[in-house]
């Protein structure tokens, strides 16, 4: 199920989907394959939103989706993309076939990511399959309404949910598998991924796919 899908390093992800390719925050990538159909943003911090990483990935065809509240900010990279949309949290879309969900992202008792910025996480609907990427997010009421096959949760802590609270978080929502995201790179140590595996229950699968 998740052979499909790469982590290259924090929230910096690609899916397959047959012969389509969904970026997710690309950053620092180590590679130019400039093959993207689809390149999903989950807000304008610059280890989501790199307009350098963009070009690594965008090609004449890519659909470029980023919260409305980015519209501005993302015609910076509108002329590497060949259109720009624009979503909600809470809501559903469908973009030249691709399902997605957005999922409210943000912090309760911290003040990176308010509520109020309308950043978002992502369920990407692929043959049959759920997986939630959940962006930089605490365990909010939304984050627990969230119903996958597969969560792709942030564990770094300081700005996000720490290793801990993200087992938490997938203990609860239960999904198959559960693969650790946001570490290693600024915030928490490769061993957050570690203790993210420990403290789920050991009927959720996780898979540490991190990359670099």
């Amino acid at each position: 199920m998740t052979k499909d899908i790469e982590l290259f390093t924090q929230n910096s992800i690609k899916i397959l989907e047959g012969d389509r390719r969904i970026y997710i925050d690309p950053f620092q990538m180590r590679r130019e394959p400039q093959n993207a159909n689809f390149i999903l943003i989950t807000h304008d911090h610059y280890d989501h939103f790199s307009p350098d990483d963009i070009a690594k990935v965008a090609c004449s065809s890519t659909i470029l989706v980023v919260p409305e509240a980015m519209a501005e900010k993302a015609k910076v990279v509108e002329s590497l993309v060949a259109e720009i949309r624009t979503v909600k949290p809470g809501e559903t879309y469908t973009f030249d076939g691709l399902k997605i969900e957005t999922v409210p992202a943000y912090n309760i008792d911290k003040p990176f990511h308010p509520k109020e910025a309308g950043w978002v996480g992502y369920i990407v609907i692929i043959a049959g399959h759920r997986i939630y990427i959940a962006g930089d997010t605490d365990e909010t009421a939304e984050a627990l309404d969230v119903i996958c096959d597969i969560a792709m949760v942030p564990v770094g802590g300081t700005y996000t949910m720490d290793a801990r609270q993200a087992a938490g978080l997938v203990n609860k929502i239960r999904p198959k598998i559960a693969i650790p995201t946001h570490y290693g790179n600024g915030t928490g140590s490769k061993r957050s991924a570690d203790i993210f595996r420990d403290h789920v229950d050991l009927s959720i699968k996780v898979e540490v796919k991190m990359m670099y």
